[in-house]
């Protein structure tokens, strides 16, 4: 087991970490009105408070309970309740009440239904769509256990961009990601290139979980060559003391030195710091010019 890191004196945030003020207090609202879940809140995202504070929120469809335990989440792992029909149409009442024009939606995993929670995104896009013309989705899926049926039901809603995290490197992926396989994700993230090449590809990756550089590097590698054009990198943070400890703190111009490399490797546009995660900013994220 890898001793765990300290953090260091620097590593200091003015992010808030509780929502506070009226534009949070009423994203909160709104949340818990429509019945729904954020991200933010369930896996204790160190951004929310900014987010809620901004007026945004990451939803999170069919549930907080995961079929899945990995060693770097915090939602919660057990058996999910039943899907709900009416998620859709009361997440695109969240979304409009909130005035947003870029949403980005996620899940847990879902190994337990049939098509894996693939038709609940559909059906999300499309309720986003009919309620709020114009709006610009982005998903943020499971791996679907590679099932191409699956990946195609997401994409027949035409979402503005597709996006499947790495999370890790490809020696870590057994011991931090449940189920999950490297290659499978690279293989999910290749297909909805192949099968959508109009959409916009995005993954994520953590660091500070033992990885390598030399492992990093040939992650934006594996990535490049699944036709990735955007890529998010940030600090692995601890949830609790159950979790996958923190192996390294890296250092600010660590980050600015992936950001180049990563670029270096084919990956068009990257995002890259301590704080940076796979939703954060989304929206402006991806309406930045992909540089040539």
């Amino acid at each position: 087991m890898d001793a765990p890191a300290r953090k260091p004196d620097w590593f200091r945030t003015s992010i808030r970490r509780l929502a506070v003020g009226e534009t949070a207090s009423a994203v909160l609202r709104t949340v818990s009105e429509q019945g729904l879940h954020t991200v933010c809140t369930s896996a204790s995202c160190p951004n929310k408070g900014a987010c809620f504070a901004e007026g945004t929120a990451t939803f999170m469809i069919l549930g907080d309970v995961c079929t899945r335990a990995c060693r770097f989440c915090n939602i919660e792992t057990g058996r999910p309740g039943a899907e709900d029909p009416d998620e859709p149409r009361r997440l695109a009442e969240a979304a409009a009440a909130m005035g947003l024009r870029f949403v980005v939606v996620t899940s847990v995993c879902r190994d337990d239904l049939p098509d894996e929670g693939a038709g609940a995104f559909a059906r999300t896009i499309r309720a986003l769509r009919e309620k709020m013309p114009g709006v610009r989705v982005e998903v943020l899926t499971p791996d679907f256990s590679g099932r191409e049926e699956c990946l195609c039901e997401v994409l027949g809603a035409s979402p503005d961009v597709f996006n499947h995290n790495l999370e890790t490197v490809r020696r870590l992926t057994s011991r931090i990601r449940t189920k999950a396989r490297y290659e499978r994700s690279l293989a999910l993230l290749a297909r909805a290139r192949e099968l959508s090449p109009q959409t916009p590809t995005k993954s994520g990756l953590m660091v500070g979980l033992g990885e390598t550089r030399d492992e990093l590097r040939e992650a934006f590698a594996d990535l490049a060559a699944a036709g990735v054009e955007r890529l998010t990198i940030g600090q692995y943070l601890q949830p609790s003391r159950l979790h996958h400890p923190v192996v390294r703190f890296y250092e600010p111009e660590e980050f600015d030195a992936m950001r180049g490399e990563a670029r270096a490797a084919g990956i068009r546009a990257v995002l890259a710091g301590p704080l940076v995660r796979s939703s954060y900013h989304a929206g402006q994220f991806v309406e930045e010019p992909i540089p040539e």
